[in-house]
C-alpha cells in the first residue's frame, strides 16, 4: 500500500504530456544553462582560433597592399619610360633623316601601344600572382585550379589562334618599329600609307583613297618605302648621232641648278649624278640620271627633273626621242617609193591604150546559108 502514494507522487511530480491534436511533441525550450554552455563553447572556439584568423587576415592584407603598391609603381615607371622616349625623340631627330622617319603622330601611337601592352602584362602578372597567394593562404589546393586554367588556355588558344597570332604579330611589329603612322608600306596584300597601327589590325590608305584593314597575322613580309632614303632615276633617250659631251654638259648644268634651288635642295639628299649610258641601240641611246632623295619623294623629284631636262634640251637643240627604238622624223627619212616609176597604162589589159596597141584579129566569114 505504501508504494501507491509514491507512484502517485511520482506521477504528479512528472506528469505525462497530453497528446497534441497533431500528434507531434512540443520542442524542448533551451534553458539558461544550455545557452551558457553554448556561449562558453563559442568563446572557447574563438579564443582558440582568433590568432589564426588574425594571422590570415594580416597576411591577406599584406599581399593586397603589396600587390596594389607594386602595380602602381610598375605602371608609373612604364608611363615615365614612354614619356622619356617621346621627349628624347626630338634630340635624335636633329637631322633631316630622323625628322622624316618619325613624326609626332607615329611616336604617340607607338608609345601608347607599347605602354598599353606593358601595363596590361604587368597588371596581369602582379594581380594574378597576388590572387594565387591569397587562395594559398586559405589552404586551397591550387593544383586542380592551375590544371583547369591550363586546359582552358590551350582550348582558347586553339579556338582563337588567329586572334592570338594577330595580337602577337602586332606586338612585335610595334616593338621592332617595323612601320608607323605616315609610312608608305607594301604589306603584300595591300599597299598604301599607314594611318593607324593597332595590336590586331593595321589601317592603310591606298593610292585611290581606299582604306585597307590588314590583319597583322596575315602580313608575311613588309616593304617600308619611307625608311632610310629613296632613289629617283630618270632615263633620257636621245638620238645616236647626238654629241655625248654636249648631252652630259647639259645634264650637269640642270643637276647643279636644281640642287641649289628650294625646295629641291631639302628633298635631295645627295647630288644629282649622270651615271652614263644605260643602253645603246642602232638609232638611239639612253642616258641614266640618278639622285638620292627623301623617302617617299622620289616620284616628285623625277617629275621635276624630267621637266627641267626637257626644257634644257630644247634650249640646246638636243632632240629627245621616245621608246626603245627611236623613230626618225618623216622629213629625214627618204621615201622608198620615190625611185620607183609610175605604173604604165599598158600594164592594165582592159585599158584603152592596151586595146589600141593590140593587133587586129582576122574576122571569120559566116558560112553560106542553106
Amino acid at each position: 500500500m505504501s508504494s501507491l502514494p509514491a507512484a502517485l507522487l511520482a506521477a504528479g511530480a512528472s506528469p505525462s504530456p497530453s497528446p497534441s491534436p497533431s500528434g507531434s511533441t512540443a520542442p524542448a525550450v533551451p534553458t539558461l544553462q544550455d545557452a551558457q554552455e553554448s556561449a562558453t563553447n563559442a568563446a572557447s572556439w574563438v579564443e582558440q582560433n582568433w590568432s589564426t584568423w588574425l594571422a590570415m587576415g594580416l597576411q591577406i592584407l599584406l599581399i593586397v597592399v603589396v600587390a596594389v603598391a607594386l602595380r602602381a609603381v610598375v605602371r608609373r615607371a612604364i608611363t615615365q619610360l614612354i614619356e622619356r622616349m617621346n621627349r628624347s625623340a626630338p634630340t635624335v631627330e636633329g637631322g633631316a633623316l630622323g625628322g622624316l622617319l618619325v613624326n609626332a603622330e607615329r611616336r604617340r601611337q607607338r608609345a601608347a601601344a607599347i605602354g598599353s601592352v606593358l601595363r596590361s602584362v604587368a597588371s596581369f602578372l602582379i594581380l594574378g600572382t597576388a590572387a594565387l597567394m591569397v587562395l594559398g593562404t586559405f589552404k586551397i589546393n591550387l593544383a586542380p585550379l592551375l590544371a583547369s586554367a591550363g586546359v582552358a588556355g590551350v582550348a582558347i588558344g586553339f579556338g582563337a589562334r588567329n586572334l592570338v597570332t594577330d595580337f602577337l604579330s602586332g606586338v612585335f611589329m610595334i616593338l621592332e618599329d617595323q612601320y608607323g603612322v605616315g609610312d608608305v608600306i607594301d604589306a603584300g596584300v595591300a599597299t598604301g600609307e599607314v594611318i593607324e597601327v593597332g595590336l590586331r589590325v593595321t589601317k592603310l590608305r591606298g593610292d585611290g583613297g581606299e582604306i585597307w584593314y590588314v590583319r597583322n597575322g596575315e602580313v608575311k613580309r613588309i616593304g617600308n618605302l619611307s625608311q632610310g632614303w629613296a632613289t629617283a632615276g630618270v632615263d633620257v633617250t636621245v638620238k645616236a648621232s647626238e654629241d655625248l659631251d654636249r648631252v652630259k654638259a647639259t645634264l650637269d648644268e640642270v643637276a647643279e641648278k636644281m640642287s641649289k634651288e628650294e625646295p629641291w635642295n631639302e628633298l635631295l639628299w645627295g647630288s644629282i649624278e649622270v651615271l652614263g649610258l644605260d643602253s645603246v641601240l642602232i638609232d638611239s641611246m639612253v642616258v641614266r640620271v640618278s639622285a638620292r632623295t627623301m623617302p617617299g619623294k622620289s616620284v616628285t623629284v623625277e617629275r621635276e627633273l624630267r621637266w627641267r631636262i626637257k626644257r634644257a634640251f630644247d634650249a640646246a637643240s638636243i632632240r629627245i626621242v621616245g621608246g626603245a627604238t627611236a623613230v626618225e622624223d618623216q622629213e629625214d627619212t627618204p621615201d622608198p617609193a620615190a625611185a620607183v616609176a609610175a605604173p604604165s597604162a599598158y600594164s592594165n589589159a582592159d585599158s584603152p591604150q592596151t586595146a589600141a596597141a593590140s593587133p587586129i584579129a582576122a574576122q571569120r566569114q559566116a558560112p553560106p546559108g542553106k
